[in-house]
């Protein structure tokens, strides 16, 4: 059996404890996560869905409940050690890149090993290792604003995997792309994940969610349903998808 990469067990998150109205963005949430997993998270506007993934990925923390990454509580760790643990074992990819413009397409891709302190020998093979993979070897002294969005979008991922990370974490990564590149995107976590690396995805696009092995839908704060890709090709799954999209849409209006 794959090794268990994260767990979360009865996570909740309230916004605003202390005010008149607090919020509550997550209840009692439970998921494992193995090692090759590549779950979709989607759900309506404002239910969750990246609440979710950030208290699951360090970026934020339960209100209650508890999150494991590879046996860790986060909990537990000081600011230093979670720092030093995102970098070792996350990768971040995010809708609007979020590229220092100031700095050179290869000083961007470098960030998460300048900060981990790596030597300049180790970040130079690193750089060179990922930007070949992602055939972005031109690119490497370009700033930011002189590339496509695609080309960004291919040097976030490119930063995001500098580090060797054992999970990516992605909210709504191909928001930004045209449908050329969103299946470009997609395609390359679906080689990454073959290759071992787990992902967890945000998105609201049911076609950018077929690509996934097992589908979550947040409505509410809470898991509304869970759908498992198993035997089904890609066709069958968007399908299955659509419908959960559907049904759980038409709830709003009864």
């Amino acid at each position: 059996m794959n090794k268990e990469i994260l767990y979360a067990h009865q996570v909740t998150k309230i916004y605003g404890l202390e005010s008149s109205n607090p919020v509550t963005a997550l209840k009692n949430i439970d998921l494992k996560m193995y090692e090759g997993d590549f779950i979709c998270v989607m759900g309506p506007s404002g239910s969750g869905k990246s609440t979710f993934i950030n208290v699951l990925s360090t970026i934020d923390t339960p209100t209650k409940g508890n999150v494991y990454i590879n046996g860790t509580e986060i909990r537990t760790m000081s600011e230093n050690e979670i720092a030093r643990f995102r970098y070792q074992n996350l990768g971040f990819i995010f809708q609007e890149f979020n590229l220092l413009d100031s700095l050179t397409i290869y000083e961007n891709i470098a960030v998460p090993l300048t900060l981990a302190n790596q030597s300049l020998k180790d970040i130079e093979i690193r750089v060179q290792e990922i930007v070949k993979k992602l055939h972005i070897e031109s690119l490497l002294e370009k700033y930011p604003s002189e590339c496509s969005g695609g080309q960004r979008q291919k040097v976030a991922i490119a930063r995001a995997l500098v580090t060797k990370p054992k999970l990516i974490v992605a909210d709504e990564p191909t928001g930004n792309l045209d449908s050329h590149h969103s299946h470009e995107l997609l395609e390359l976590f679906h080689q990454l994940n073959e290759e071992g690396i787990s992902v967890l995805m945000v998105t609201h696009d049911s076609m950018i969610a077929s690509y996934s092995k097992k589908l979550i839908y947040i409505k509410d704060g809470e898991i509304a349903e869970t759908l498992t890709r198993g035997e089904m090709d890609q066709k069958e799954y968007f399908y299955k998808i659509v419908d959960i999209n559907s049904l759980e849409s038409q709830k709003w209006f009864q």
